[in-house]
């Protein structure tokens, strides 16, 4: 039996929830599955991502196959880099250095990336209120004249 871990659709209608679950890959997006092991709810700002950690890399150690979707959150999550120090064969220490030092660098790199949102967000508001001064201005010398 071919186990895959992916998604379960959820909730109503324009407000989907997930849940991250190993199934049988010839089993249907929404059927029948062996075991949840997390939950994704996309709607939130940022994404909400709850994966047990030690089911999903039991899964993943037993061959279940992730689906494109499912490996970029275990990603986003570390399980996956977690995963292939262990095969390395690295002891529980340098494993969780290491996880320490690249949940470091993420946070670093999720903080430049929202400077630079609201930078960009700063500089489009700028420009967009200079824009419509000039436009009344314009507005102005037009009525003027006639």
């Amino acid at each position: 039996m071919a186990v895959k871990l992916r998604l379960r659709r959820m909730g109503k209608k324009k407000q989907p929830v997930y849940k991250v679950v190993a199934a049988d890959s010839r089993s249907p997006r929404d059927g029948k599955f062996i075991e949840a092991i997390g939950l994704y709810n996309p709607k939130t700002e940022p994404a909400t991502v709850d994966i047990k950690e030690s089911r999903a890399l039991y899964w993943l150690g037993v061959g279940a196959q992730p689906t494109d979707t499912v490996k970029n959150l275990l990603s986003n999550q570390g399980i996956i880099l977690k995963r292939e120090l262990m095969k390395k064969g690295l002891s529980e220490e340098a494993i969780n250095s290491k996880l320490d030092e690249w949940k470091k660098i993420k946070e670093a790199n999720l903080a430049s990336a929202l400077k630079k949102k609201a930078e960009k967000k700063k500089s489009k508001k700028a420009t967009a209120a200079k824009q419509d001064n000039k436009d009344g201005e314009a507005e102005v010398k037009g009525t003027a004249s006639e």
